[in-house]
Order: structure tokens, then sequence, then C-alpha cells
């Protein structure tokens, strides 16, 4: 498939009505079709930049997954963060370009560390290459990333360097789990901050910057992503204790049989409520416990007040992010960031109320 046919089938793909662009900006066409065009020119310099890597076999790894598609969540980000400013500057694509590149340099570093087999329904990096080539294949996608921002100026390399940091933090925050002393729950959300938030965050500041915003509109949109990245955390987590398989792809409750500390896991073990009481044996007793138990377990927390728990964080995460964007105008994308967050309440809802479109 040559660049012009990416192209078109991106273009095609991002104007469906089903699509993330069509969710965010119903009743909005003018704006849904620039947004679109700009993001499927973002894909096209996106594949270029993987497939222009100085090895055919570098080229091969890290092409890897931005073959394989996805939601190009941040890069859209970028975009929407643009238009509060002069959303047609030359930087503005490569920006959303960085955003994508670094979301994928840490998901060759996640897969690694969960042992994840698959990802977007292809095998992952490490699966295919093994885990040094998925981890320097990362790190060529950092430095790729690196050398774009450095083309765009000083901001955006704080802003990418600085971001690069927080997820690394993030993830070895989550690895070495809480000091002594620590409140697990208080850990749980540095860990979300570094590992989901900070590069929604990035996303909209950097689109903003890029296209000469208002010092504030930049600010009000760096808050909305970082509160925004905590709520989509706690949004994984309910998906993982309550949808069935054939709703995410993977496993119900692969997260809890690995161990992984989640929200609803953390308030579980905090002891609030003295209805959890056999559940909070079922997750001490650790990973090794057995297929029923795990049933049993995944049973329980449907009916937890963890669950409860942490869904109203979740929707507490989101009136910030709403109430962040109150400097903003009133323009299409602010709208669409304003639907983003009904998108993401809607996501932890799919757990009871099934697929919706």
């Amino acid at each position: 498939m040559d660049v012009h046919d990416r192209y078109e089938g991106a273009l095609s793909l991002l104007r469906r009505p089903d699509g993330l662009i069509g969710r965010l900006v119903r009743g909005e066409p003018g704006f849904q079709a620039r947004i679109a065009e700009a993001l499927a020119g973002a894909e096209k310099q996106l594949q270029d930049c993987a497939a222009g890597a100085p090895d055919p076999r570098i080229a091969e790894v890290t092409g890897h997954l931005v073959a394989a598609g996805g939601k190009r969540l941040r890069p859209l980000l970028v975009l929407l963060g643009a238009e509060f400013g002069e959303s047609w500057r030359d930087g503005v694509t490569q920006a959303a370009v960085i955003s994508e590149l670094v979301h994928l340099a840490s998901l060759h570093h996640d897969d690694v560390m969960d042992g994840a087999e698959t990802r977007h329904g292809v095998p992952t990096v490490h699966t295919r290459w093994g885990e040094h080539v998925a981890v320097l294949g990362g790190d060529w996608l950092l430095a790729r990333a690196a050398q774009l921002a450095a083309a765009l100026g000083a901001e955006a390399v704080r802003l990418n360097a600085h971001t690069a940091g927080r997820l690394v933090s993030g993830q070895l925050r989550e690895l070495t789990g809480p000091v002594p002393g620590e409140d697990p729950v208080a850990h749980y959300f540095q860990v979300a901050a570094g590992k989901a938030a900070a590069l929604l965050a990035m996303s909209l500041g950097m689109g903003a910057v890029q296209a000469a915003a208002p010092a504030p509109y930049a600010e009000a949109l760096t808050e909305y992503g970082e509160q925004l990245g905590i709520a989509f955390q706690i949004a994984d987590d309910l998906l993982d204790l309550h949808a069935p398989a054939e709703v995410t792809g993977k496993e119900q409750g692969k997260d809890l049989l690995a161990g992984v500390p989640s929200l609803p896991v953390l308030l579980v073990r905090a002891g609030y409520d003295d209805g959890d009481r056999e559940l909070r044996a079922l997750i001490d007793a650790g990973p090794g416990a057995g297929a029923a138990d795990h049933r049993r377990a995944l049973e329980l927390f449907g009916r937890s007040p963890a669950t409860a728990r942490a869904r109203a964080v979740m929707h507490e995460r989101l009136e910030l992010a709403r109430t962040a964007l109150g400097p903003l105008p009133d323009l299409p994308a602010r709208r669409a960031l304003e639907e983003l967050c009904d998108v993401v309440a809607l996501r932890s809802g799919r757990a009871e109320t099934g697929p919706t479109t």
C-alpha cells in the first residue's frame, strides 16, 4: 500500500460517524472534516517516520504497532488543543506525531513489563522479536520524538523531556510499589499521573503552544488533560473487573489475576467496608489463587462498595476536567473535550451495559 492509499484509508476511517471523532463532534460537520483531515495528515507523517528508520530491521520493529493502528487519541488531543490558537501552523502536525511516538514507545516498554501477548489485535513487539529488541525499539521511538521536538523549539523539547521523565517515573513507582509508610491509594494516583495523565496533558499543551494559543488556554488544557488521564485510568480499572472479554478484547480480570493494584483493589484492601472481608481475603491470597477463587473475586467485585467508590472518584476527576475548561472560549473543540469526558464515563459503564457504538 503506497502513501496515498494509506492517507485516503485513514481519512475514510476517521470520518466514520461511529469513530472517536464522529462521537466527539456530532453536529459539527465542518469542524469534523477539518480535524479528520489534519489527523490523517499526522497519520501519514507517523507512518513515514517509522518507515524512515536508518535500518530496515529497525523500521520493521518500530513500525509494527504503528501499522496496527489504535484510537490515535493523543494526536487528536494535540489537534484539539491547537484549535484555541492558529491551528494551521506547520508545527502542529509534528506535535501530533511526537505525542503518538512517545505513546508507542511506552507501549513497547509496558508490554514487556506486563508480559502482554497482543496489542491492537497483533502480537506485541517482544512476542515477535524478544524483550531486548522491544525495549530498544521503544528507545528509538523516544529518540525520534526528541529529534522532532528539537525542530519545534525549546518549549517542545521541554514538554517532551518532562513527559518522558514522568512516564518513566510512573512506571518505576508502579514496579517498586509504595515506600514503607506511604498510603497505597496516594501512591496509585502518583502512578496514574505519570503513566496515564502525563501524555494527555502534554498533547493538549503542546498543541496549544505550537498554535500560539494564549498562555491561560494552554494552562487550562494541560490541567484538563491531567484530570482526564486519572479518570481514564480508573475507567480502565473498572473495565478489567467488570467487562467481559467480548467488550474489551482481553480476559476479564486479567489485571486482577496479575496482582495489579488497581483503585478498586486498593479500596478493598483499605478496609472501608466490613462486607468486603471475603473479597479482601481473596485479594490477599495473591495471583496464585485458583480459577474458582478468581471467579468468586470478580463476582464479589460486582457488588462491592469499592466499585461504587472508585466510580465516584472517576466522576469527580471528570468534573474537575470539565471545570478546567472554564477559561476556554465556546468553540467546537471545547465541546469535543467536554464530550470526551462523557465518552470516558460511558467507557467505564460498558461493563454493565454491554458493547456500545
